[in-house]
């Protein structure tokens, strides 16, 4: 799984938006990419929800379900 992300990273980011000029402008684009893929891109397995609104519902839900003892 990590391998695929590490592909995902390097095809979507490194490669198709180099050259890069400096280690500032690759860590402010490598925070931004982060910040899309874990809060705002649309995941398929999650029926093309971005996964931070996916797990804004879980939490939701969880507080609405009554707990057993």
């Amino acid at each position: 799984m990590a391998e695929a992300l590490n592909g995902t990273f390097k095809a979507e980011l490194i490669e198709m938006q180099g050259p890069w000029t400096g280690f500032d402008q690759v860590e402010r684009a490598v925070f931004q990419w982060v910040t899309w893929y874990n809060e705002e891109r649309l995941h398929s397995a999650l029926d093309y929800v971005p996964p931070a609104e996916y797990e804004r519902e879980w939490w939701r839900q969880q507080e609405a379900t009554p707990q057993s003892a």
